[in-house]
Parts: structure tokens; C-alpha cells; sequence
């Protein structure tokens, strides 16, 4: 818990690492995750250190990694998980995996590039096949019959420059979508000096590169003459088509079918060969890839590391700067010393001094990681600042359940996060990759907490799913107020609405052991009851929370040695909230405990006492709580008003006057030296160098130069902040109030307009339960809906707010910055 309290101590260490043994022990140090690596090379060049050549071969394998990857998606297989506890690997392994990898990728390369040439020939194959199978035929007009026809003329002209002429043809497939544009070019380029038959191939072909069925158009073009031959290929290439030689005789085709079908089979063997081939090169790939991923990424990690060290002036050893937490220096010792070992000569560790100021390390585990990540998404605390995460374990579920009390409502959202918590080992629910359910999954316990706390104050409202419960005996009896009131029919009759009157004897027979009384849900003014109940409960607890971030700064300025600000900042602070808020608070509760239902028509109001507590004034009509009050509130507005003052003034004059005496005795100091400079002419030149670099040292530790200006400003600022803050928090709390009551209007409305609906339905058992299912199915999905999401919702952005702006402003700067541990954890992940 101390850590928790506030950050743990870390220091400032230099590392002394042999060169033989470096990349051991930044391995080591990179299992271990314990410190966190200053860059001592800030003004070199990425591409000017020391292993940059390293780490350029490790990003090669990566890329050749990420092309393995690739393949074995390709290929629908995926990797499996890599094994736990892989070491980074030695340099000289570096050049086995990258030769093992090269090889892989160089194997793929070949059998993915054969399979491809295999597959387009095969397809090949296909088409050619299919264009000789469709049952395309020569046209009537080539073939050459012994009779005379129809068309044939009965008198050839002599000489006719076309009777030698033969039918050519063209046959090819082509996609679907290109061949009616292909025919429509055919036909006006040739100007219709050519027959074409296009048809769709019967069965579906594989493409070669994607892999997905597809259909493909066959064509034959028949034509007369060399020149519309050209122009046929010619279009026939820019419309990238298949094209494949197509003999005139059936039995040549029928041969050439069968040839085609032959050589399809031969190469299917091949093919189904090399398939098996790739298949076991991406078993070699599954097996190893997995590994050597994880290990080269440390390799990686070590590298980058040793990139931040310098070299010694021997160039026997780097020498690097690191912030680690004071409680692990002993275990940084042990390891650098087992990895150094086998080097002949230790890893050397010694704490150095530091004016920078040290980054914040707080552990956390699977509780408290969702609560340090509230107040650390509002800023990191300073180094040894005061944490307000252990409050917040209590404070933030606390206040959520003020706004979304209900027992019905909390008892599902703890029972939800209660199902987070019993599956968090198990490896589907924290491996999945939903971005929302990763979010609720993180905040379990912070869920599981703010549905208990919902449900217990659900029980001081005595509300569930909007509905009053009758645990313990009402404190209120109507019998009593019947019989001592003489409530006649006719006085039944004249009255709908009745008044009980606690001042009657046996009416009012004590306050409800816990809660609200369940007799209050049934009144007419139920709703004026909670809100002045509701209104100052979140007054009380917001001047409560205030007042405890206040003491909370009290830890911070006595572990930093601020002495002067308990008297000049929180005390005047304190007096100030309590003095105006503060007593707000006791007249409220004075107001409860000291009247009594005889009096409560009487009952003086504290709002308008409040008002005239800074009027200074009196109102005759509102009488005084206790004696003396008026001098008891004029007495404290001028305390706090004298305050503002203390505050606005006393940092800065106190830090002046801490400046000047600091000063004054430098100076003193100053001429006592060149008093003793003088009287000792003789002194060397080496005690005169001494000196300076003495004096040098002395000019680098000194405080930096003070500015009262600077200072009175900032003092300034936090004045008029507090000042006005501690009125607008205070508002600000109401909040509680008003969230609250809309959560239980809006429970009430689904209430009535839904489940009294379906309760309200008349007619027989049978129907009314068969109605009252989707009834309440409706019902169920609002609630979860509307009233868990949404008021959940709109409730934790609320509490959220409490906490960044009136409570942790109070103690809470938020102006460091995390330490960032060079660990492995990632890569293993």
C-alpha cells in the first residue's frame, strides 16, 4: 500500500558494461523489465551509432518475416502461438536465422512462382479444351461440296480474283464482359466480312491468380483473306484474349481434344505435386516463424537499447544512465553480475545524482490497474506526489452510486462484471479483439465495484427497478391516524388525498431502520421529499470530498519540506472551505438532529440564514437556529474573508524573504573566500583550478534565479481558483442530486409506460402470461439499454468529473511522467 500511496523511490544508476558482455545483460534487463534507459547519444544521428548495422539486418529479417507471414495467410493458415520464455538469441545465431529465413523465403519464392506458371498452364489447357468441346463448326460456306447450291453461281466470271481463296479461322476465349464489344469491333472493322459464333463455356474455370471460379466466352471467327486475318489478331491481342489453333477436319479436333485432356491430367500430377511440396515448406515456416519473430524483436529491442549507451575513452565497455526504483537496485546488481560472468570481468552499477526530476513508478495489479488508469488519464503524478488512486477506489464507485442507486440496476451491473472477473484466465476472453468489449473487460473490477455500491445505496433509496420494498415495518401507522382523526365515510368521500401527522400519538413510530421508509413511495409529495434529502446529501458529501483532497495536500508539502505552506496555503484554505461550506454542512445537520415534527412548521429555512450570513443582516420572519448564531456567522465570514489575503500574499513574501537571506549569505560567503585568496598569495595554480571547479559545481546546484513576479502570479491564480472553486465545486455536487433524480424518473416512466401496462391487461392467466413476454422482453431491453448504458453512461462521466476537477485539483499537479521499463513483456504478447 505505500506504493500505491505515493510513487516508489527511484534513482538515478550508471551501468558500466563490458563490451564482450553488453548484449548479454541488456537482454537480461530486457526479461527483467527494471529499468528505463536514458539516451546519452540525444545529439547523434540515428544512422551515426554504434549498431546501426544491427539493427538494419534485424528490420531486413523482418520484412522477410512479415513476406513468410504473408504467405501462410495466403495459404489459409494461421501461426501458432510462439513458446513462453524465448531468449533474446546471440549475435552469432543472427546470421543462421537470417540464412534459414532466406532460404524459406527463396523456397517459397520457387514454388509459388512454379505453381503459378503450373496453374496458368493448366488453365490454358482448359480453355483450349472447352474452344475445341463447345461444339463450334466450320460454317456451311467453307465447306467444299461437290453439287452445285442455292448460292453458288451458274456462270463464273473468267479471271475472277477470288475464286482461289480459302476459309480461315480464329478461335479463343474471352472474359464475358468484353465479348460484346469484342463482336461489335469484329464486325465494323471487317466491315462483315467474317462469321463469329460466341458461346459460354458449360463449367465454370479456376483462375489462375485469385483462385475463384469464373466463366469465360468462347469464340470461332470465320474469314476470307490475309489482311482481315491481321486485323482479327490484332484486335483479338488488345482485347487480351486466348487464342488457339482450331483445325477444319472433326477428327483432327477430336485428336487434339483428347491430346489436351491427356496433358491436363499430366499436369494436374505435377501440380498436385508441388502443392504437396509448398505445403511442407509452410510447415518448416509455421514451426520456426513464430519463434524467431519473438527473438529478433528483442535482438531489436537490445540494440536500440545499446544505441543509447557510450562508448568508455578505452573502448573497453559502454557505460549507460538508467532510472530504476530503489527497492530493485539489489536484483539489477544480481542479474548484471550472472550475465556478466562468463565476460571474466562484472557489470559495474553505482547510483549517480540528478536534478532532473525522477519519472513516477506506481504497481499496480488486476484491481488497481483500472483505478491508477482514472487519475493517470487526468495527468501522471510528480515524482513522490501523493497518489489519489487508493481513494479512488472507494470515492469513485461511491459517488457513481449516488447518481445510479438503484438495487435492480447495480445487481445486473455487478453481476456482469461479476462474469468478467470468474472468465478473466480464460485465453478466448482475454484474446478477443472487439475494441468495446476489450474496454469493459479492463474495467471489470471498477464495474463489479460500481454495481455493489449502486446496489447499497439503491437500499438507502429503497428503490428496485423503480419499485419500494418492504424489508423492515413501516415506521408510520395509518390505523393510528384513523382512529385518533375521526376519519367518517363522509370525510372519506370529501377527501381523496390524506395527511398522516407525526404529532399525533402513534402516527409516526420511529425512522425506518435503513433508508427511505417504503410509506413515502406512496405519497403525493414523494418527489419534494427526495429532492430535499437528495439535495443536501450531495452537499454534505461534496464539502466532505473537497475537504479530504485539502488534507490530502498536507502529506504532500511535509514530504517535500514545504513547512511554510501548511500555514500560508492549506490552513487559510481550510479555514476558508469550512469556515462558509463547512458550516453550511453543520446547519444542515443541526437542522436534523435538533428539531423535531412539533416544530417543523416553524422550522427556520438555512438557505435564507446562508444569505444573510454574507449580508450581514437578519430576517425577522426566520427565526435563529441556535444562540448566538448571528455572531457565529459575521465571525466567520471575516475569518475567511481574511483568508484571501494570507493566501494571496504569504508564498510569495515568505519565498522573498527565504530569496534575500540565501543571497545575503552567498555574498558573505563570496568575500570570506577572496578574504582568504589574499592573505595566501602562494597558493597553486592546481588549489586556483580546484577552487573554480569547485565554485562551478557550487554555480550548477544553485536554486534557479527567483522572479516574485512569476511567483505572485501563479500564487495569484491558485487564489482566485480556490476562491471561486470552492463556491463552483460546491455547486458542482449537486450534480449528484440532479443525476439521481433523473435516473429515477426515467426508472419510474419505463416502469409505468411498460410493465404496469402489460400488469394492467385484463382477461384470463393464460393470456395475460402469454402477453406479458414480449411485455417484458420490451421492458428488459429499455432498461439495459437506456437506463444501464446510457445513465451508466452519462453517471461515470459525471463521477469521472468530480474527481479531475473538485477533488484532485485540491492536492493533485499531475505534471510527471510514467517510467517507461525496457522489458520484453511486449514482444512475448
Amino acid at each position: 500500500m505505500g506504493s500505491m500511496f505515493r510513487s516508489e523511490e527511484v534513482a538515478l544508476v550508471q551501468l558500466f558494461l563490458p563490451t564482450a558482455a553488453a548484449y548479454t545483460c541488456v537482454s537480461q534487463l530486457g526479461e527483467l523489465g527494471l529499468v528505463e534507459f536514458r539516451d546519452l547519444n540525444a545529439s547523434v544521428s540515428a544512422f551515426q551509432r554504434r549498431f546501426v548495422v544491427d539493427v538494419r539486418r534485424c528490420e531486413e529479417l523482418e520484412k522477410t518475416f512479415t513476406f513468410l507471414q504473408e504467405e501462410v495467410r495466403r495459404a489459409g493458415l494461421t501461426l501458432p502461438l510462439p513458446e513462453v520464455g524465448l531468449l533474446a538469441p546471440p549475435p552469432r545465431d543472427l546470421l543462421r536465422i537470417q540464412e534459414e529465413t532466406d532460404r524459406l523465403a527463396q523456397e517459397l519464392r520457387d514454388v509459388r512462382g512454379n505453381q503459378q506458371a503450373l496453374r496458368a498452364q493448366w488453365h490454358q489447357l482448359q480453355l483450349h479444351a472447352a474452344v475445341l468441346g463447345q461444339g463450334h463448326s466450320p460454317p456451311v460456306a467453307a465447306t467444299h461440296t461437290d453439287g452445285p447450291s442455292e448460292r453458288t453461281p451458274l456462270l463464273q466470271a473468267p479471271g475472277e480474283p477470288h475464286q482461289d481463296l480459302r476459309v480461315n479461322f480464329v478461335a479463343g476465349a474471352v472474359e464475358p464482359q468484353k465479348a460484346a464489344a469484342l463482336e461489335r469491333l469484329l464486325w465494323r472493322a471487317c466491315r462483315g466480312f467474317l462469321i463469329a459464333s460466341f458461346r459460354e463455356t458449360e463449367q465454370q474455370l479456376e483462375d489462375p491468380v485469385t483462385g475463384e471460379p469464373a466463366t469465360w466466352m468462347t469464340f470461332l471467327i470465320s474469314y476470307w483473306g490475309g489482311q482481315i486475318g491481321q486485323k482479327i489478331r490484332k484486335i483479338t491481342d488488345c482485347f487480351h484474349c486466348h487464342v488457339f489453333p482450331f483445325a477444319e477436319e472433326e477428327a483432327a479436333r477430336h485428336a487434339a481434344l483428347q491430346q489436351l485432356q491427356q496433358q491436363s491430367q499430366e499436369l494436374q500430377e505435377v501440380l498436385g505435386e508441388t502443392e504437396r511440396f509448398l505445403s511442407q515448406v509452410l510447415g518448416r515456416v509455421r514451426r520456426l516463424l513464430p519463434s524467431w519473430q519473438v527473438q529478433i524483436r528483442k535482438m531489436k529491442a537490445v540494440y536500440l537499447a545499446l544505441n543509447q549507451c557510450s562508448m568508455s575513452s578505452t573502448h573497453k565497455c559502454l557505460i549507460a544512465e538508467a532510472w530504476c526504483a530503489t527497492r530493485d537496485l539489489p536484483a539489477l546488481q544480481q542479474a548484471l553480475q550472472d550475465s556478466s560472468s562468463e565476460a571474466g570481468v562484472s557489470a559495474v552499477v553505482h547510483c549517480i545524482p540528478c536534478r532532473d526530476m525522477p519519472p513516477t513508478l506506481i504497481r499496480t495489479n488486476r484491481f488497481t490497474a483500472s483505478f491508477q488508469g482514472i487519475v493517470d488519464a487526468y495527468g501522471v503524478g510528480r515524482y513522490q506526489e501523493v497518489n489519489p488512486a487508493p481513494y479512488t477506489i472507494i470515492t469513485f464507485p461511491f459517488l457513481f452510486a449516488v447518481m445510479f442507486g438503484d438495487v435492480g440496476h447495480g445487481l445486473l451491473m455487478f453481476l456482469f462484471a461479476l462474469a468478467m472477473v470468474l472468465a478473466e484466465n480464460q485465453p478466448a476472453v482475454k484474446s478477443a479483439q472487439n475494441e468495446i468489449w476489450r474496454t469493459f473487460f479492463g474495467g471489470r473490477y471498477l464495474l463489479l465495484l460500481m454495481g455493489l455500491f449502486s446496489i447499497y445505496t439503491g437500499f438507502i433509496y429503497n428503490e428496485c427497478f423503480s419499485r419500494a420494498t418492504a424489508i423492515f415495518p413501516s415506521g408510520w401507522s395509518v390505523a393510528a391516524m384513523a382512529n385518533q382523526s375521526g376519519w367518517s365515510d363522509a370525510f372519506l368521500a370529501q377527501h381523496q388525498l390524506l395527511a398522516l401527522d407525526p404529532n399525533v400519538t402513534g402516527v409516526f413510530l420511529g425512522p425506518y431502520p435503513f433508508g427511505i421508509d417504503p410509506v413515502w413511495s406512496l405519497a403525493i409529495n414523494h418527489l419534494s421529499f427526495l429532492n430535499s434529502f437528495k439535495m443536501k446529501m450531495s452537499v454534505i458529501l461534496g464539502v466532505t470530498h473537497m475537504t479530504f483532497g485539502v488534507v490530502l495536500g498536507v502529506f504532500n508539502h511535509v514530504h517535500f519540506g514545504q513547512w511554510h505552506r501548511l500555514l500560508l496555503e492549506t490552513l487559510p484554505e481550510l479555514v476558508f472551505l469550512l469556515g462558509l461550506f463547512g458550516y453550511l454542512v453543520f446547519l444542515v445537520v443541526y437542522k436534523w438532529l435538533c428539531l423535531t415534527a412539533a416544530s417543523a412548521a416553524t422550522a427556520p429555512s438555512i438557505l435564507i440564514h446562508f444569505i444573510n450570513m454574507f449580508l450581514f443582516s437578519r430576517s425577522p420572519t426566520n427565526r435563529q437556529l441556535f444562540q448566538g448564531q448571528e455572531v457565529v456567522q459575521s465571525t466567520l465570514v471575516v475569518l475567511a474573508l481574511a483568508m484571501v489575503p494570507v493566501l494571496l500574499l504569504g508564498t510569495p513574501l515568505f519565498l522573498r524573504r527565504k530569496h534575500q537571506r540565501h543571497q545575503s549569505r552567498r555574498r558573505r560567503l563570496l568575500d570570506e573566500d577572496k578574504a582568504g585568496l589574499l592573505s595566501q598569495p602562494d597558493v597553486s595554480v592546481a588549489s586556483q583550478n580546484s577552487d573554480e571547479e569547485k565554485a562551478g559545481c557550487l554555480g550548477d546546484q544553485e536554486e534557479e534565479e527567483f522572479v516574485l513576479s512569476e511567483v505572485f502570479m501563479h500564487q495569484a491564480i491558485h487564489t482566485i481558483e480556490f476562491c471561486l472553486g470552492c463556491i463552483s465545486n460546491t455547486a458542482s455536487y449537486l450534480r449528484l442530486w440532479a443525476l439521481s433524480l433523473a435516473h429515477a424518473q426515467l426508472s419510474e416512466v419505463l416502469w409505468a409506460m411498460v410493465m404496469r401496462v402489460g400488469l394492467g391487461l385484463g382477461g384470463e392467466m393464460g393470456v395475460e402470461a402469454v402477453v406479458l413476454v414480449p411485455v417484458f422482453a420490451a421492458f428488459a431491453v429499455m432498461t439495459v439499454a437506456i437506463l444501464l448504458v446510457m445513465e451508466g453512461l452519462s453517471a461515470f462521466l459525471h463521477a469521472l468529473r468530480l474527481h479531475w476537477v473538485e477533488f484532485q485539483n485540491k492536492f493533485y499537479s499531475g505534471s510527471g511522467y510514467k517510467l517507461s521499463p525496457f522489458t520484453f513483456a511486449v514482444e512475448d504478447e
